[in-house]
């Protein structure tokens, strides 16, 4: 005689029981700051999204929001589930593309998350050969902070990021794709615009811009160092997370604020910027190309990776530094 069918495992009856649509509704919860917020986003009633977090927590037998007034956080578990919905959401999003991409002819969609401040020569000759190799491929940019284009990668909605890295994931691979340097500049309508002969000393006291991620803590604590060395640290009148508004406050004379050298360097010749010191010993910035190796990318995302990848091995880093 047949023995019974056992009862299934916990983690056998969670894969079955589990409503995907409730992982997307902890996702929008993990990344709000209450319920209203996330029933907002979700276009749902309040009510709706409470009950659907109390099933889902039902089902993964663990609490996964503490809640109390002035208090909305994720516990232990919720942490740990936000990373893994996240995969999942990603896996699901891109299923979609997989399936249009099986095809003879690689055509399918790449879409790539940069910083603001991207300007490298060996991503723009990647990006022309493989278009010319690949016409039918389709491409998207979209311009992040380097936080925001690595949130991304992790959560597989982006090919691949190029950008400044702080931490390193381990769940993520890194390349090195080029180096640059930083300046400190000023705009035409600045006291020291046009001035020669200039000292860091001839600094001290201005009031500057920056960047948001230009603090000790983040990844552009060499820069930090460099204002501090000027005697710009306590003066920060202005802030953005994207280069070209950075420019635009230095341009509309602000402040003295830091860009990198390579960048800024046609509108120095425009007189639209003027360099100031230090001229020597500038900090330098490496900037990554950073992908995720768990995504299953489409023929065209997999195509334009490794030719980025292969112009960083083949060309040396000199080549790919700019100053």
């Amino acid at each position: 005689m047949m023995d019974a069918i056992a009862p299934s495992r916990p983690a056998e009856r969670l894969v079955r029981d589990l409503d995907w649509n409730l992982l997307r509704t902890f996702v929008v919860l993990a990344e709000s700051r209450s319920v209203t917020e996330a029933a907002g986003k979700l276009r749902l009633a309040q009510p709706s999204v409470s009950t659907a977090l109390k099933r889902l927590e039902t089902n993964i037998g663990k609490k996964l929001i503490e809640r109390s007034p002035g208090r909305f956080k994720l516990t232990r578990a919720g942490e740990l589930l936000y990373r893994e919905a996240i995969d999942i959401q990603g896996a699901i999003f891109r299923l979609s593309t997989l399936m249009r991409d099986v095809t003879d002819e690689v055509q399918g969609h790449v879409k790539i998350a940069v910083a603001s401040h991207v300007i490298c020569p060996v991503f723009d000759e990647a990006l022309a050969h493989f278009h010319a190799k690949h016409p039918k491929a389709t491409l998207s940019i979209d311009v992040d902070t380097s936080r925001e284009a690595i949130a991304a990668v992790t959560a597989r909605s982006a090919t691949f990021a190029i950008c400044l890295v702080r931490e390193r994931n381990p769940k993520l691979e890194y390349r090195r794709l080029y180096r640059e340097f930083f300046g400190l500049f000023c705009g035409p309508p600045h006291p020291l615009f046009g001035r020669k002969g200039l000292t860091q000393a001839d600094l001290s006291g201005h009031a500057s811009v920056s960047f948001e991620t230009d603090r000790l803590h983040d990844v552009l604590k060499p820069v930090t160092l460099m204002r501090a060395e000027a005697d710009l640290g306590d003066r920060i009148v202005g802030t953005s997370s994207h280069l070209e508004e950075v420019r635009r406050m230095i341009i509309a004379g602000l402040g003295i604020g830091p860009l990198p050298v390579h960048v800024a360097q046609r509108d120095v010749a425009a007189g639209q910027l003027w360099h100031l010191p230090p001229y020597d010993k500038m900090p330098e910035i490496d900037v990554h190309v950073v992908w995720n190796p768990q995504a299953n990318l489409n023929r065209a995302e997999q195509s334009l990776l490794e030719e980025l990848l292969e112009r960083i091995e083949t060309i040396p880093i000199e080549e790919r530094t700019y100053l």
